[in-house]
């Protein structure tokens, strides 16, 4: 039996996608291992989003590479999103590589692996539609939280990102099929879904005439087992009362919102063709915070867009400042091949967009260090994620952190805990991001 490894790089979105392919492989004989040194084929699913996220595909597919000379490898197959923007060039540009695969293709990822590993595979791609978005899937993650992937593709078209030229327009799951899986997944343990998709306020649209999201989510509340329901990536022109009002009421889903807003300069926004401006942003910030209390608010923005004159990036600074947001990711702005925003005039230096970039972040720390102090005192209910041997003592996450982009709570007890359990845990101190306690005395419900 030929055993395949896989490497997965990026979103949770390429990550579902990820897990099904590995379906596919084990139900068709293969056996999968994560060990590339005992793998006869490694198939690297990438990432090709910015330059940063090719930089590391390349690395990864040059490390599975170095395990033809040194391992059983005999096949290194790439996939994702990376395969699928630059097609025949990447067998072209790195002749390590055996086999490109093309995400309308993943579902033939069986047959191409055993072609590859006889000698006889070719570069294979197929209609981007072609990918099977209800296919089943193998967790690749922890058995408590999966990812639930409710769309492919995004119609935003917003001219720094290539995301509607490597996936498509976007194509929305049936409700009855998301739901379907949730159930699923639920029967197999796991406790947290977290709704993913480009946009998850755009859900819904293209089957049904409008947005479907909260319709989903109440759904998705029914489903027995599901402890904690979060939904990522919200776009501020989408979000709506009746989204408050579910995220204020129904117990399942966590008082956090993803709502990636880039910048707040008016101007800025218009180049970057999304839809909010300065005002309207400031006023949703204060209406969602007065609307869901407690809610947890997590953004992300662009430094250095083009044309960003230094009285701008002051604007989005102080703006910063002034929402104190609870999460925040910031990325220097990369040019993509095919944008709109890679062919407009002003393009910044690479210096100036790192030293931007890190001006906000400096803030930011300052921020969430605050926020974070404010909560020794408190209890908060945490999904326990495992033990630390070298500082004896277990971690997890809050409901409000999401897995790898967020915090951790770090907490002591003499009690032996299960991984994948919840706990109460009385906040007695702050370390950067992370949370230090101590449980009480009953886990949380």
């Amino acid at each position: 039996m030929s055993k395949v490894s896989m490497v997965s790089l990026g979103c949770p979105k390429n990550q579902v996608d990820a897990e099904q392919m590995l379906y596919t492989l084990k139900n068709a004989g293969f056996e999968i291992t994560s060990s590339e040194s005992e793998a006869d084929a490694i198939i690297v699913n990438t990432c090709g989003f910015i330059e940063s996220a090719k930089a590391e595909a390349i690395e990864n597919i040059l490390e599975a590479a170095k395990y033809k000379k040194d391992g059983k490898c005999r096949a290194v197959i790439v996939t994702g999103c990376l395969a699928e923007r630059y097609r025949d060039d990447v067998t072209e540009e790195i002749p390590e590589v055996d086999v490109c695969v093309g995400i309308g293709a993943n579902g033939k990822i069986a047959d191409i692996v055993s072609a590859a590993l006889n000698k006889a595979a070719r570069n294979t791609y197929g209609e981007k539609y072609d990918l099977d978005l209800n296919s089943p899937r193998i967790l690749g993650g922890p058995h408590y939280t999966a990812y639930l992937k409710i769309a492919d593709g995004c119609d935003n078209c917003c001219t720094y990102c290539a995301i509607p030229k490597i996936r498509g327009r976007m194509r929305s799951r049936k409700i009855e099929d998301i739901v379907a899986e949730a159930k699923t997944l639920s029967e197999s343990g796991v406790k947290e879904l977290i709704v993913v998709a480009q946009d998850t306020t755009a859900y819904g649209e293209d089957l049904y005439g409008k947005p479907a999201l909260c319709e989903l989510l109440r759904e998705l509340a029914k489903a027995p087992g599901i402890v904690w329901i979060r939904t990522l990536y919200t776009y501020p022109e989408r979000i709506t009362d009746e989204f408050l009002f579910l995220l204020r009421d129904e117990p399942k889903l966590v008082k956090y919102i993803d709502m990636p807003i880039q910048h707040c300069s008016d101007r800025i926004l218009s180049r970057m063709n999304r839809k909010s401006k300065k005002e309207e942003l400031t006023a949703l910030i204060g209406h969602i915070r007065e609307t869901v209390p407690g809610v947890t608010l997590r953004t992300t923005l662009i430094t250095g867009f083009p044309g960003e004159t230094d009285e701008e990036f002051t604007e989005l600074h102080a703006f910063v400042k002034e929402m104190r947001f609870d999460r925040l990711g910031c990325f220097a702005y990369s040019a993509e091949e095919d944008t709109l925003a890679a062919t407009f005039d002003g393009q910044i230096d690479p210096q100036t967009k790192e030293d931007r970039l890190e001006l906000i972040m400096q803030s930011q720390n300052g921020i969430a260090a605050e926020l974070n102090e404010a909560k020794i005192g408190s209890a908060v209910k945490v999904l326990i994620e495992g033990y630390d041997d070298y500082i004896k003592c277990y971690f997890g996450r809050s409901a409000a952190d999401a897995p790898e982009i967020d915090g951790k709570v770090f907490f002591i007890t003499k009690k032996p805990l299960k991984i994948g359990d919840f706990a109460n845990v009385r906040i007695n101190d702050v370390l950067e991001y992370d949370l230090l306690g101590e449980m009480e005395n009953e886990f949380a419900e």
